[in-house]
């Protein structure tokens, strides 16, 4: 295999993956009220810290699709905020959990945390408080 054609094969491996991702949930504990996409995206955007903000990986398709829904922005736009945010000392960017499981377990663990799975992994345990189709 030819390094360009398999360039190619991950490609469009990774660009499929990422589209089976439908719908994302932004979810909290179970007595939090619902939040507006703005102000989700102030807090992923480092706008706000009002909410302590929680992250799947960078490799995470769902979490790709979640920056650019809520907030417009790709990963690399989203580092350099976040590089900008911490380096100027005015704040921490979100913690990073390795999966929607660790996430759940996050936002039932604080009732300040928030943070955002695939739809398809909410549970009766956590509470949508935006629903991102």
């Amino acid at each position: 295999m030819t390094p360009r054609f398999s360039n190619a094969v991950i490609a469009l491996v990774l660009s499929s993956a990422a589209s089976m991702v439908q719908a994302q949930a932004v979810i909290m504990g179970p007595n939090a009220g619902p939040l507006t996409k703005d102000q989700i995206a102030n807090l992923y955007l480092g706008r706000s810290f009002d909410l302590k903000a929680v992250d799947l990986p960078d490799n995470s398709p769902v979490r790709e699709q979640f920056y650019k829904k809520v907030t417009d922005r790709d990963q690399a736009q989203i580092k350099t905020v976040w590089a900008r945010i911490v380096f100027t000392g005015k704040g921490q960017a979100p913690i990073v959990l390795q999966d929607a499981a660790a996430v759940k377990k996050a936002v039932l663990s604080d009732p300040k945390a928030i943070g955002y799975i695939d739809k398809a992994a909410v549970d009766g345990s956590v509470k949508v408080v935006l629903s991102l189709d």
